[in-house]
């Protein structure tokens, strides 16, 4: 590979799945990785996302009524078989929730004050 060959080579950027010159990228935006999740313009669940992530437990009671409420494992996830035979599998769909992890995080702060503050056994919720 010569010198021109590598300057060439330089000069071009990749941008969304197409080759551009660089003179054609804007170079005040973040660059665009592909298979990066977008980030939103206006977070309109953000007000949820910061009060479930300030809820506190702070009492037995609360801490066992989230454990129950708040399942360990995706309840949409099935095997369909007939027969004996796997007709299909739906995946896990609690990952599609856009506050699956601050409801998660409520369930482990349930499970912790319980199992750290009063001493109980959260085997029954695992």
């Amino acid at each position: 590979m010569n010198a021109s060959d590598r300057n060439a080579e330089e000069r071009l950027a990749l941008v969304t799945w197409a080759w551009v010159e660089s003179s054609q990228v804007s170079h005040d935006l973040p660059p665009v990785v592909p298979g990066a999740p977008a980030q939103p313009r206006f977070a309109w669940l953000q007000p949820l996302r910061h009060w479930l992530d300030q809820i506190e437990v702070n009492s037995p009671e609360f801490a066992h009524r989230l454990c129950r409420l708040i399942p360990a494992q995706c309840p949409f996830e099935r095997t369909v078989k007939l027969f004996g035979r796997t007709l299909f599998h739906i995946p896990p769909l609690c990952k599609l929730n856009p506050v699956y992890d601050e409801v998660v995080a409520l369930r482990f702060r349930a499970l912790c004050y319980l199992a750290d503050s009063c001493g109980e056994d959260i085997s029954q919720y695992c």
